[in-house]
């Protein structure tokens, strides 16, 4: 016997990747957080925290964010949307846009979240394969007429950008939806923020998670005109993000000095790591994000990850097609790489 709907007993969840014990003595680099600390702007917010905003329910529309982030960016405030972080804006999409029929398009390998929310909607996931090299098949997505299309750039695990010129004719062409996901755009070279004013079919979805270092705090944001903002506002939760996330991420998208700082310091630090595991003998993806997909030599993927992980490193391991014979390695502080290095050296040369 079983309570659930048939698609929901049948499908598997969402598998994050693993969090140890904060008091566990690892050197953390399998789920792509910030390794540096969040703004001191936005911990002082923290640090003065009123209990009336406990008290009370937040404001629904997270207004102090939206002002905070159309100031930092230059957007107009309703073209903002905030959510609990960026999967809270994609099931929202998911939710206003894909049902039996109107299909769910992305290429792969790529952010399995999305084929997970469309299972849920009962939507049909098409699944269309990068080329070898992650450029991307615009005619097959074009062709598979989704009723959205997510393009996550850059994407995950592979860490690679599509060109603007790219993502401008695939917008151009869709008759649906097309998401653009930047969670790493601020280790990237461009950004697709002008394509939302561009197309009326466009959504640009932000995070606070990566660049910010906020991974724990839940807050992300998506950029889209407002007619389209308006179907989704229909269908996600009435107070979705909490009064501590909306103040606290006001003050750290405010602060964009230290964020850009911090960012330059995770590009440095992926150059020369891409650099020393190279030198070791890996295949290394060129990446636009704060890690690297990595392709060990000589000895399984899974094994190496199981050898790191035994000796407190953690990296992560996908054990589906394309992806069973790599690593990706998020980039930490030049002392965490020093010690991933040093380690990589002591077991494989």
């Amino acid at each position: 016997m079983t309570y659930f709907r048939r698609t929901i007993e049948e499908m598997s969840g969402y598998e994050p990747g693993e969090q140890p014990d904060s008091e566990a003595n690892v050197i953390k680099l399998n789920t792509n957080e910030n390794p540096y600390p969040p703004s001191p702007q936005a911990l002082k917010v923290m640090q003065e925290m009123n209990g009336e905003w406990l008290r009370r329910y937040p404001d629904s529309m997270a207004e102090p964010f939206r002002q905070a982030a159309s100031q930092a960016l230059g957007i107009p405030q309703d073209w903002i949307l905030v959510g609990n972080g960026s999967d809270d804006l994609l099931t929202m999409i998911v939710r206003a846009c894909a049902e039996p029929g109107r299909a769910v398009v992305y290429p792969t390998p790529t952010y399995v979240l999305y084929r997970t929310l469309a299972q849920i909607q009962d939507a049909e996931p098409r699944e269309i394969p990068y080329l070898e090299d992650y450029q991307l098949p615009l005619d097959e997505l074009i062709a598979a007429k989704g009723a959205v299309t997510f393009i996550a750039s850059p994407n995950s695990p592979s860490g690679t950008a599509v060109p603007g010129e790219m993502l401008d004719q695939l917008a151009m062409q869709l008759s649906g939806v097309l998401v653009i996901d930047e969670a790493y755009v601020d280790f990237a070279e461009e950004n697709a923020l002008d394509l939302v004013q561009k197309y009326d079919n466009v959504i640009v979805l932000r995070t606070l998670s990566k660049g910010y270092s906020l991974a724990g705090l839940r807050v992300g944001f998506a950029i889209a005109n407002p007619t389209l903002l308006k179907g989704l506002i229909k269908v996600k939760d009435s107070y979705n993000v909490d009064a501590i996330a909306c103040r606290v991420g006001a003050a750290a998208i405010a602060d964009q000095a230290y964020k850009i700082a911090n960012a330059d310091k995770v590009k440095r630090s992926r150059a020369k790591v891409a650099q020393d595991l190279e030198s070791l003998g890996f295949k290394v993806l060129p990446s636009q994000a704060n890690f690297l997909l990595v392709q060990p030599q000589h000895i399984e993927a899974e094994s190496f990850y199981q050898n790191l992980k035994r000796r407190g490193i953690l990296v992560r391991y996908f054990k589906q097609p394309r992806l069973e014979d790599k690593l990706r390695i998020t980039v930490g502080t030049p002392e965490q790489n020093e010690v991933l290095i040093s380690t990589l050296i002591e077991l494989y040369q």
